[in-house]
């Protein structure tokens, strides 16, 4: 948008900060390059559009706003003669995308001194060729010690999870070895015991009657269901008994295992009628072994089922052999994330999920959202283990207009309003040195405004601290993460 163009005093462009080292010729010369524009209240330039002039602000008031999603969220406002924006990195020329980083307008009748973005890249190599070259330095130097630091903060995040999906798996690995040694022992004393059967003790219909025995005793192990553990220990009470009356020795080491398959004393009383009393002990400790030997099946069942779950949940998390951009169900990363999660979540924190289940998908990067994921559950688990005692993280979705909600709250001490609008700056952390980076909530950010046009924000206070992700639920497919400043990152837009 043009202003009105005035004339252009050099002693007036000497009195701001910017240009009050200058001599005569330099000042002449910005005027006769540049020009002085005065603007009434409204737009002065937008995000997005090229970068052609650097505005120096003479009188007036100005606003910077940054795009975030589909709204303007203004990031600085001041009044203060000869500060600045626009094409700052012109003398960068093409080695960065020269476009403005953020949208300007005016709230009264402002002036500006407005010097083509040519012009001003032309002025700082030949006037100030060293600060050139060191602001050259630092630009680039920030970039990329960013950009390798955010690398490390991603493999940092990676040996954790690799820590906990190691201990995750142990578990469920150790339990089917345990569990496939123990049947290894029960099948051989089951071999055991069939040739003591075969030496001719039981009769042929008695034999018949066990095998049948046997095979419904198998289907009710199959169809068994867990009793409290008062209605566990009075029913053990009643096998130990039965088993007692009947001369079986060591009934109570027996009766958890039946208790266990689903058996009580009806099912032992058929048993009892189908041998005669001087062959109910061996038939007792054949359905014994018949029912250890399904049990440990069913241990190893569920235990490989584990593992495989969480290889699962692995390939879910890292969305191996996945299209990079699709439309996603955000719950199913929310779980893979907490499962991958979980060895680190530990047994002091309570996870709740509060999921709105009729929430469509979305579209989405899912495998840089479950970074995001990542860095707000690994701070709100920090936040509570600072308090020393148990607490509880809850996950919540929703919906909330053409947007999706993605809640993180977490009972920690919360976050003190000094800190609290720092929190998203890059390399600002609260972790003891060597925990942190503080690149975490700057990549989230970066990831959730920059690539998915939605918000990420916070809610504070001891106990209850909610950080809520806001992503649109259609959206055109976003381009790649922009290495521009981040809307937090002021610096960069005014001085």
């Amino acid at each position: 948008m043009s202003g009105q163009v005035m004339p252009c005093s050099p002693q007036e462009i000497a009195s701001l900060f910017l240009f009050e080292k200058l001599t005569p010729e330099q000042l002449g010369r910005l005027c006769g390059e540049g020009r002085v524009e005065r603007f009434e209240e409204g737009p002065v330039y937008t995000e997005g559009d090229p970068a052609t002039c650097f505005y120096v602000m003479i009188e007036g008031t100005v606003v910077l706003s940054r795009r975030v999603g589909g709204d303007d969220v203004e990031v600085s406002r001041t009044s203060q003669r000869g500060v600045y924006a626009g094409a700052m990195q012109a003398y960068l020329g093409d080695r960065v995308p020269q476009t403005y980083t953020n949208s300007m307008r005016v709230t009264e009748r402002t002036r500006f001194f407005v010097l083509p973005a040519q012009s001003f890249a032309d002025i700082m190599r030949e006037w100030f060729p060293m600060a050139a070259h060191l602001l050259e330095g630092l630009f680039f130097g920030s970039k990329n010690t960013q950009r390798a630091i955010g690398q490390r903060e991603r493999l940092l995040a990676l040996g954790s999870l690799s820590a906990g999906l190691t201990h995750e798996l142990n578990n469920p690995a150790a339990a089917a070895v345990r569990a496939t040694a123990t049947l290894r022992e029960r099948v051989g004393k089951m071999r055991h015991k069939l040739a003591h059967i075969s030496q001719g003790q039981f009769s042929r219909e008695s034999i018949a009657d066990l095998i049948e025995i046997q095979e419904r005793t198998v289907e009710r192990v199959a169809k068994a269901t867990a009793l409290s553990p008062l209605e566990a220990s009075d029913r053990e009470d009643e096998l130990s008994d039965w088993l007692d009356d009947h001369g079986i020795v060591e009934g109570w080491r027996i009766a958890p295992t039946f208790v266990q398959a689903g058996l009580d004393t009806d099912w032992l009383d058929q048993v009892a009628a189908s041998v005669s009393e001087d062959l109910l002990p061996g038939a007792i400790g054949w359905l014994n072994y018949t029912v250890e030997t399904e049990l440990l099946m069913d241990e190893i069942d569920d235990s490989t089922n584990r593992i495989s779950h969480l290889v699962d949940a692995a390939k879910q998390y890292s969305q191996l052999d996945r299209a990079p951009y699709r439309v996603v169900d955000v719950h199913e990363l929310l779980d893979s994330t907490l499962l991958m999660l979980s060895g680190k979540i530990g047994p002091g924190v309570r996870v709740v999920k509060d999921y709105d289940r009729s929430v469509p998908p979305v579209p989405a990067y899912p495998a840089e959202l479950n970074q995001v994921w990542t860095n707000l559950i690994d701070n709100a688990v920090f936040a509570i283990g600072s308090t020393g005692r148990d607490g509880t993280l809850t996950v919540r979705t929703a919906r909330e207009g053409d947007r999706l909600l993605v809640e993180f709250r977490d009972t920690g001490p919360g976050i003190p309003a000094d800190i609290r609008s720092r929190i998203f700056d890059p390399f600002f952390t609260t972790k003891p040195v060597g925990e942190g980076t503080g690149l975490g909530l700057d990549i989230s950010w970066r990831i959730v405004v920059s690539k998915h046009h939605g918000s990420l924000q916070v809610e504070s206070e001891p106990g209850d601290t909610r950080f809520q992700v806001l992503l649109p639920l259609t959206a055109p497919e976003p381009g790649p993460a922009s290495d521009s400043a981040s809307v937090h990152d002021t610096a960069e837009e005014t001085a």
